[in-house]
Parts: structure tokens; sequence; C-alpha cells
């Protein structure tokens, strides 16, 4: 079969009814990286200064202290957060040049070895998802899930920054994402670290300076670097060999296309305290609808988050039960159809009941069922990117949110009289107001 055939019928298969086989997640396996982690300098806030990384990973990546991981600014599907971050930073930053990992549960980062001769000022992030843990939850369900989860970290990541110009790619291919942060591609990992998880390279956010002219990201400089040493001895075997996994590998498969990167700027509304205090909010909170003017500003953020991205549309329920597609730049919605989908989305959502009586909900639909895989990853990863700064923006307007993330049988097209197959929900975000 070719790679379009295989991830079409792993496609259908997510999307169809058939009930996953679950296991408890495994415990998350220790950090492979060697030597001692490092703090990140803290530094007065200057958005004319060198990128701050203490702030900037604070307010993405970082655990919440006694949560065991679980809570973060970012979004997760089972808060399981397979996303790791590999830093590659030049001049310009808060740490000295070089190749580094970043602990979310420690905020800590291990450096892994120096910076190529003439690196860029600024510092990209590599952004590589593992499958196991959400493998086993989610079953045939886990792989789309692992690429919104990605985009949710991308955009944490993007709009975290005070003062620097921020760039985000979705398209590079993971053989030279893989090299550029110095890990082993993924059908050799286990060859290379035995006993480690795989890491699927799946996107990139650059970060410059401000003053500093933004260039396209030389990642060939940094692929040129020898591989990094491990030595740390694996706590546990590896797992079997795992068939989400190995859908990761193909989707980042080289396209003969060069990566684009886009800017992202973050929504004037959005402040620091607003991506701390972002949770992904229990469905109790979520039954009291918003006003429409905030329904409508959100919507239009999700929609213009990612050029090219999926559409977006709102499910709401006052002052009449209706769906709703974005305005062209500050319109106002137009209406895609009367009634209240709400208890649709609850029956396509997995069975999440609760949607129906929600206040309101975003949706990014697209991603035909024939879709090739270069467009079934970025629909993807641009829905979570999407999604993640529409609740940055929710929480910033003070309205409570929840992504979500598994949709099975969600043909909102054939729904809405289209043809069938042509214009699935991809991703969710659940609203609700503080009563």
């Amino acid at each position: 079969m070719t790679t379009d055939a295989i991830l079409g019928h792993a496609l259908a298969l997510a999307r169809s009814p058939r009930t996953p086989a679950r296991a408890t997640p495994p415990p998350r396996r220790p950090y492979p990286w060697t030597g001692t982690p490092l703090a990140l300098p803290t530094t007065a806030p200057d958005p004319d200064g060198p990128v701050d990384l203490d702030h900037l990973l604070r307010h993405a990546l970082r655990a919440r202290p006694g949560t065991g991981g679980r809570l973060r600014p970012a979004a997760s599907a089972g808060a399981l957060h397979p996303v790791r971050a590999h830093l590659l930073i030049g001049p310009g930053c808060t740490l000295p040049p070089g190749r580094y990992a970043y602990d979310p549960e420690v905020h800590r980062v291990f450096r892994r070895g120096p910076a190529p001769h003439g690196a860029a000022p600024g510092m990209i992030a590599v952004l590589t998802a593992t499958a196991e843990r959400t493998a086993a939850h989610y079953g045939h369900r886990a792989w789309p899930l692992l690429l919104l989860d990605t985009g949710h970290a991308a955009a944490a990541l993007a709009l975290a920054p005070q003062g620097p110009g921020v760039r985000v790619s979705l398209d590079a291919d993971a053989a030279t994402l893989a090299a550029a942060a110095g890990l082993p591609p993924a059908d050799r990992w286990q060859r290379v670290r035995p006993g480690t998880e795989t890491e699927h390279p799946l996107a990139a956010v650059q970060l410059t300076p401000r003053r500093t002219q933004c260039t396209t990201p030389a990642l060939d400089r940094w692929s040129a670097l020898p591989l990094p040493d491990r030595t740390r001895t694996p706590t546990r075997p590896p797992a079997r060999p795992c068939g989400t996994g190995r859908l990761l590998e193909l989707l980042g498969a080289p396209t003969g296309t060069e990566p684009t990167w886009h800017p992202v700027r973050r929504p004037d509304a959005v402040t620091g305290r607003a991506l701390l205090d972002r949770r992904s909010a229990d469905p109790a909170a979520l039954g009291h609808p918003p006003d429409g003017g905030t329904v409508a500003r959100v919507l239009h953020t999700a929609a213009t988050a990612w050029p090219g991205g999926p559409a977006w549309c709102a499910a709401v329920a006052a002052p009449t039960p209706a769906l709703f597609a974005p305005g062209h730049r500050t319109a106002a919605p137009h209406r895609l159809a009367r009634g209240d989908a709400r208890p649709s989305l609850a029956h396509w959502a997995a069975g999440q009941l609760w949607l129906a009586d929600t206040g309101a909900v975003l949706l990014a639909h697209g991603c035909p069922s024939d879709a090739p895989a270069h467009r079934v990853r970025h629909d993807h990863l641009a829905a979570g990117f999407a999604a993640g700064t529409a609740h940055a923006h929710a929480a910033a307007e003070g309205i409570a949110a929840r992504p979500v993330g598994s949709w099975q049988q969600a043909d909102l097209g054939a729904a809405l009289g289209e043809t069938p197959g042509r214009d699935w929900v991809l991703h969710g975000l659940a609203l609700g107001a503080a009563r």
C-alpha cells in the first residue's frame, strides 16, 4: 500500500465508531539526557533584550509543581503531555548557544552539545511527540490526538514571548528536524538509543530577538553537527513497536518542498497572566453561554490563527441555536444552519454527553477522507495550533474553555447537505461563561 492509502485507512479507523482497545498508560519514562539539569536564568522583563527562555518556557510548557506533570499551560489529550521540546539556541538568548532538551516537570534544561559556527541569533524549538502513553490510552484514535497536542504546544510557545519575532513551521520533514535537534531518525531510534522512547519531530518554532533581522532558519547548520552521545542506562525495556509511531513516521516523510515558516502575532487581548491561567475547564463549568460578541471574537481568532488551515465554525445555544461561520475580518459571523447542533456534537465526540449542554462549541473542520499524507498532517497540526491560540484568547476574555479532540463519524459537510467525506470535524473548543 502507498503511504496515502495506509494513512487513509488509519484516518477512517480513527473516525469510525469502533471502540479502541485501551490499556493503562505506562509511567512516564525518565528523560534520557545525561548531565546536570541547568536552571534557566531569570532576568528583568525587557522586550528589547535577549530571548528570555525562563519566561518563555514558564508560560508555555512548564508543569505546575505538585501536579505530577498533568497541569501545564498547553492542553493535552488525557493530560498525557507527549510533546517534548528541543532547543537550538544561538546568540541573543538567556542561555549560552548550544543544543538543549527541556524537562517541563522540573523546569530545567539539559545541555546536549554546542551550537554550529555562525548560528543565527535566537532560538529554534523542535517539537517531538512520543506515542507510547497516548497510544495505550486511546488506541487507534491516538495519532490524530498526538498531532493536535503538538499543535497546541506550538501555539503555546508562539504566544509566550514578550518581544521577539516568532515564526512557526508545521511542514518541515521529520528527518530534517531530527538531524537539527541531534536526534536519530525514528526508524533507527531503538538501535541508537535502546530502551528510550522514540521521538517523532512534527513542528518547529523560531524566536528572533527584537531588532534582529528575522531570517529563514538554517536547520542545515545544526544538522551538520554530530549526534550527541547518550550514556544514561534505561530504567525499563523498550516498548514493543507501536503502530501509532509508524503512522507518525509516515506523516513526517519528506514532501520534496522547502518548509514554510509563518509569522505569528499574539492576539491583543492575550496577556502573560492569561497564558498561565488557562486550563482545560471542567465540563460542569461550561454550561452558561458566552455572549455573542465574545464567541465571535474567539471564533475569529481560531479562524485566522494559521493561514491555509482548516475552516472554523461555532455551534451556539443563545440567543437562537444555530451554527455560525466567521465573518470576513471584522464582519459579523454568518449563519450556516439553524437549530441546535450540540446534541449531535455530543454524539460525535466519543459520547461526551456534556457537550449537549455546553455554552458554545468552536469546531475546526476539513481534511477530506482521501486527503494526502501532507494534508492530513497539516490540517491536524493547524487545528491544534488554532485551538491553542483560541484557548488563550478565551482565557483572556474570562471564558472557560475545554479542547475536544476525539471525533467519530463527525461528517459535518454531510450533515449540512454537502458531499459526504469532504468536510470532517477535526477538533473542538467548548466555551462557557462565568455564571
